[in-house]
């Protein structure tokens, strides 16, 4: 590949990533808000019943439903490794050589194959019954 070339492709790569980075930065950036009033700023007491089971009741909410998420989120994640696994069958050929002597007297190497899943572990052939 001559330098012009690996330059021109070089730069592509770089302003791509640029624009990725650029395009998954700027809405976190940009949606999410800070909150700059402290507790002390607040309008109502929050000691007072309505605020005090408010916060209760919201910190119940939040712990809840963002554990049936995490779950959910877990257990489908479980679900698409386990359905990936069954569908990633790499096997692998091991050939080992083996000395035999024909009926004539020479001495020859017959190739042997094994299949091996991707542990290196031999897989069986089905036997025929």
């Amino acid at each position: 590949m001559d330098q012009t070339r690996f330059l021109k492709l070089q730069s592509t790569v770089k302003t791509r990533l640029v624009s990725s980075l650029f395009a998954i930065l700027a809405p976190v950036v940009l949606l999410t808000g800070c909150n700059s009033a402290g507790r002390d700023a607040r309008i109502t007491n929050p000691n007072s019943p309505g605020p005090a089971i408010g916060n209760a009741v919201g910190t119940a909410v939040g712990t809840v439903g963002s554990n049936v998420v995490g779950g959910v989120v877990g257990g489908v994640e479980g679900a698409a490794a386990a359905t990936k696994k069954t569908f990633t069958n790499e096997r692998r050929v091991v050939r080992t050589w083996r000395t035999e002597t024909t009926s004539d007297g020479r001495t020859i190497q017959v190739p042997v194959e094994i299949e091996v899943d991707e542990n290196g572990k031999p897989i069986e052939p089905p036997s025929a019954k």
